[in-house]
């Protein structure tokens, strides 16, 4: 049964409140996090990370949602235009789709040659060996969702205006290309799911137990993050609250509510 809504917000705001201590930990010991969300189309990414960013700074978590590459990038080394996005100390690095592209819509689509993919399968558990070896935390998550679920959201997307706008020709694709993206994600899976960078699936058929499910398996494999809040002094004011005046321009009348 679908989770509700009430039961979803009731669940997800004390994770939430970690997640909070999740930030504040790591930007005292200067930690660097990665958070890897790849998935079905449709599946839920968006949903997933906003869970886990809504309530933190956004100047400390960061998202990274790259479009195709420029013709330069496509000059370059493959990971290079991703390594300029990895965290400084403290920071948190969010990636909505990353480098495994290549792995996925890249390959399904026709986008990437067989050699390229197989390079790039090949060089991936080295990139991310270097990743951790120099302290960086990384987690992979990728978001299933059967075809019956992703036909049934690419048709909401398709009569609703206010989400006509995630719809691409390339969801509208990768309905003829299910099975295709499951052989690519099970090849994936087998080149890259290693001791020091494993892939963790999340079944995102009920989106809000999905969320849930992914923030609550983040947090239980971080260290003890347990860092007091600073002291803040925060005495009385010692007058009367001031009221908001105007002489130049005035404000905007409120909405009217009915």
């Amino acid at each position: 049964m679908p989770l509700k809504k009430d039961e979803y917000e009731d669940a997800i705001e004390p994770m939430q409140a970690e997640l909070v201590g999740m930030a504040r930990w790591a930007r005292t010991t200067g930690q660097r996090i990665v958070v890897i969300f790849e998935g079905r189309d449709t599946a839920g990414k968006g949903g997933a990370i906003k869970a886990v960013r809504e309530q933190l700074n956004p100047r400390q978590c960061r998202v990274v949602a790259l479009s195709k590459p420029t013709e330069a990038e496509l000059t370059q080394w493959y990971f290079q235009r991703y390594v300029a996005h990895l965290p400084s100390a403290g920071e948190i690095v969010l990636f909505d789709r990353s480098w495994y592209n290549r792995a996925g819509v890249e390959k399904v689509m026709g986008y990437a040659d067989e050699e390229q993919v197989e390079d790039f399968l090949r060089q991936v558990p080295t990139f991310e060996r270097m990743l951790v070896d120099d302290g960086i935390l990384l987690f992979k998550y990728w978001l299933g969702t059967d075809q019956a679920q992703q036909e049934e959201r690419l048709r909401e997307r398709l009569e609703d205006p206010l989400k006509r706008w995630k719809l691409s020709p390339v969801d509208l694709a990768a309905r003829e290309k299910y099975d295709a993206y499951t052989k690519a994600r099970e090849a994936m899976l087998a080149a890259t799911h290693t001791d020091w960078a494993p892939w963790t699936l999340v079944d995102f058929n009920d989106q809000k137990r999905g969320r849930l499910t992914l923030v609550r398996d983040l947090l239980d494999r971080l260290p003890d993050m347990q860092v007091e809040p600073p002291a803040i002094d925060f005495p009385e004011l010692g007058h009367e609250p001031a009221v908001e005046t105007y002489s130049q321009i005035q404000p905007l009348r409120g909405y009217p509510v009915t």
